[in-house]
């Protein structure tokens, strides 16, 4: 009887463990990894994801075009077999500060001029800006602002160019989703408070522009210059891009990185959740800041690879953890941006948008590889380049 007990409590418990161990893979995700990169080895990280887009008519390729006077962006020509095969419109969202990003007509100018020539090119906030709801589990943001393209696309690829970035640490594919599909008054809501602020209001000249564009009707000019009624201010960012002598400008005053990092994620969080996308990020160029900036530094460490997911926060904690490992460190951002990044990576995983917990595979063999192989690659890469 007591041999009976035991065997069926050994049985349970075995039952238990295996149960419990299925579920721990499940969460475990997969990203596809190349230490070549090659426009051949963009397209077959993306096959290697199974996507069919079959059931897609519009399908947006989300990229940055690069600032003007950038010499980090990713070069276009990588992506031309993926174009070639899935015939995408070039999708991106115009920015907050003032440059040719700034305004739809320049900026598809720019993106073509850097050699963005071979797909449609839609800046999806071209007309006007869609606002959707905040999830009731978020901490900040009740809302969510994005061009009303958005929704002209059935699918999404996101391409990423994984590099530093002085508020998140690093930008990924959480940034180029969360921050680069925002509208001009969304990401002014992720980067500062949700008003902006009056620079040398004294200059002013009284044109009433930004008071006569203003669709919250919250700006008055008198003589002292332009008054914000932050009471009904909604962030839209539209002084910013009216004042001819650009007086206004996002309010960074109370700057918080935790809060920075989640209203972020928060963004990316609903947009994803809007239209099935996945993630391409490429790890070459790696400078200590983005490709917003018009002179940016030279890149601080080698090229590593690049690898495609379907799970948007695998991709980023593969990104984080290769980089890192090349480098030589636990988190490579925190040493050189003095902001790590993870943050970002946590409280997505803890609003379910996917799992730090992920395995390599090697396109090349199909076969898993750990990070330290996948390094080594990189490595030998490097050698072979220096020897020629």
């Amino acid at each position: 009887m007591i041999r009976k007990i035991f065997l069926f409590v050994f049985c349970f418990l075995a039952v238990m463990t295996g149960i419990k161990a299925q579920k721990e893979a499940s969460k475990v995700s997969v990203v596809y990894f190349c230490s070549e990169i090659t426009p051949k080895n963009i397209l077959k990280l993306y096959e290697a994801m199974g996507v069919d887009v079959s059931n897609y008519k519009n399908i947006g390729l989300k990229v940055h075009f690069g600032e003007r006077g950038n010499q980090n962006f990713l070069n276009p020509e990588l992506l031309h077999p993926l174009v070639d095969k899935v015939h995408p419109t070039f999708v991106e969202t115009n920015v907050l500060y003032v440059s040719d990003r700034r305004f739809t007509k320049s900026h598809i100018a720019l993106a073509k001029e850097h050699g963005f020539t071979f797909a449609p090119i839609d800046i999806l906030d071209a007309d006007n800006e869609i606002i959707y709801p905040g999830d009731a589990n978020f901490e900040f943001c009740k809302t969510v602002r994005t061009g009303d393209h958005f929704e002209n696309y059935d699918f999404y690829i996101i391409y990423s160019h994984f590099k530093g970035h002085g508020s998140s640490g690093f930008g990924g594919a959480i940034k180029n989703v969360g921050m680069g599909m925002a509208s001009p008054g969304g990401k002014m809501a992720i980067h500062a408070n949700n008003y902006p602020k009056v620079n040398t209001p004294d200059k002013c000249f009284q044109c009433n522009r930004c008071a006569n564009q203003c669709p919250a009707v919250a700006i008055s000019v008198d003589s002292h210059g332009p008054v914000i009624d932050t009471t009904k201010c909604i962030g839209c960012a539209k002084c910013i891009a009216e004042c001819p002598l650009k007086l206004f400008s996002p309010d960074n005053s109370g700057y918080d990185e935790t809060r920075f990092l989640r209203k972020l994620v928060e963004y990316t969080k609903v947009l994803e959740d809007k239209r099935p996308m996945v993630f391409i990020n490429v790890m070459a160029n790696i400078s200590t800041t983005c490709d917003c900036s018009a002179k940016a530094p030279k890149p601080f460490m080698r090229d590593i690879g690049a690898v495609a997911s379907k799970d948007i926060v695998a991709i980023d904690q593969a990104c984080q953890d290769l980089t890192s490992k090349a480098y030589g460190c636990e988190h490579v951002f925190q040493k050189v941006n003095h902001v790590s990044g993870i943050e970002q990576l946590k409280y997505a995983e803890k609003l379910g948008m996917g799992s730090t917990k992920y395995i390599l595979i090697d396109v090349a063999t199909g076969q898993r590889i750990t990070l330290e192989e996948a390094v080594k690659q990189t490595e030998k890469k490097e050698e072979k380049q220096e020897q020629k």
